[in-house]
């Protein structure tokens, strides 16, 4: 599998490189974000991991650019961790956001992660929930109410089906991130609860449908 590493600090890039290479992945590199939006145009990776402040172009906005032609797996690095950031990565169809300094280690597992889980088919169903108007597809992997389609990431698909396949049932955070993100949670779950957050803004009137489990977790509550 290749990585596109863009980066405007060199020790940086040749730091992920170097772990990278060490892990088997192939590995190419770009400076800054114009270079990585002409990269993703040429050539095909498997992920790609973006710094947010660059030259050029910033991360957000190569993301933005990219994300008109392709849907490749992508986990953002920043030296800030505000919410905003981080909601506002997600909305771009951001899989990971990673705050510096970072441990290489732990970098190399969620891109390990993430890549599992973009090569996983899930199994076929027919099935649908319809929720009054609230209607989740899990075969055509659409969601509507009223017969409007959202416009969801690619992990905030996989949440609500997760959850909704499980309707009902009290779920960790554990088990949430380790269903939905593919590893066992070990750093920072503030991920998680941005994604509620995103979920519950697209869901609207649907959005208490999401319950917070203090202490526990989130269910998805049935009719």
């Amino acid at each position: 599998m290749t990585l596109l590493i863009v980066d405007d600090e060199q020790r940086i890039r040749e730091l992920i490189r170097k772990y990278a290479v060490f892990e088997g992945y192939e590995v190419d590199e770009a400076a800054d974000g114009m270079q990585a939006v002409e990269k993703c145009r040429a050539h095909r990776y498997d992920l790609v991991i973006m710094d947010v402040m660059m030259p050029e172009l910033d991360g957000f906005s190569a993301c933005r650019e990219i994300r008109k032609t392709s849907q490749v797996p992508m986990l953002m690095l920043s030296a800030r961790g505000e919410e905003y950031d981080r909601i506002h990565g997600f909305e771009l169809g951001v899989d990971d956001y990673v705050v510096k300094p970072f441990s290489p280690k732990e970098l190399m597992m969620r891109v390990g992660a993430i890549l599992k889980r973009s090569a996983a088919t899930p199994a076929a169903s027919s099935e649908q929930v319809v929720i009054g108007d609230l209607v989740v597809d899990f075969t055509a992997r659409r969601v509507t109410i009223s017969g409007e389609a959202l416009d969801l990431s690619p992990k905030e698909y996989d949440l609500l089906f997760y959850m909704v396949r499980n309707r009902g049932i009290a779920l960790t955070r554990e088990k949430l991130i380790s269903e939905v993100w593919g590893y066992d949670f070990f750093g920072d779950d503030r991920t998680l609860d941005t994604h509620i957050k995103l979920l519950r803004r697209q869901l609207g009137p649907y959005a208490d449908r999401i319950t917070t489990l203090r202490g526990v977790g989130y269910r998805f509550e049935k009719e």
